[in-house]
């Protein structure tokens, strides 16, 4: 029996070509993560760039990051200085709590929504509740976005409205 083996699947390194295709992100984004210290190339083959094939992982890690709203400078910080993942437990509590109040503030934008298109009154503008709704987004109280917490606008002010003005 003879074994055939392709000893570019063995190599030590691969090239920003190889990065891209496997991780689907291109290769102006691998720039940009190298520019701001995510990732790091240890060369070059020509005029690629050559990366561990550990940078993989790495960038899976980014993109877990990204995708539950840490920011390219927070998940800087969860890489330790031999560049292996060292995540802060505490950070990630924050980010659940982050996401918990984002999840209650859709709930209330849901819910809001649902009512204006259900409600029997025979316009929206007749409808007490929209127009607490439409004053409240008219004053600012939301339409606005937060500054870091949340990209989503609360209605829970829309409900304290709606106190006072049953009160």
């Amino acid at each position: 029996m003879q074994l055939k083996v392709d000893l570019r699947s063995i190599e030590k390194h691969v090239d920003i070509t190889e990065v891209v295709r496997c991780s689907g992100l291109p290769a102006s984004t691998l720039r940009f993560y190298e520019e701001k210290g995510l990732i790091a190339s240890i060369g070059r083959r020509g005029l690629r760039r050559v990366f561990d094939p550990n940078v993989l992982e790495r960038l899976a890690l980014i993109a877990l990051g990204r995708s539950v709203g840490f920011s390219l400078d927070e998940i800087a910080l969860m890489f330790g200085p031999d560049g292996q993942p060292c995540i802060d437990r505490q950070m990630l509590a924050a980010k659940a709590e982050e996401l918990d109040r984002t999840i209650r503030e859709l709930t209330e934008m849901r819910d809001g929504l649902r009512h204006a298109a259900a409600c029997r009154a025979p316009r929206h503008m007749a409808c007490p509740t929209f127009r607490r709704i439409l004053r409240a987004a008219a004053s600012g109280v939301i339409g606005a976005r937060k500054k870091r917490a949340s990209r989503y606008v609360s209605f829970a002010h829309v409900n304290a409205i709606n106190r006072r003005a049953v009160l």
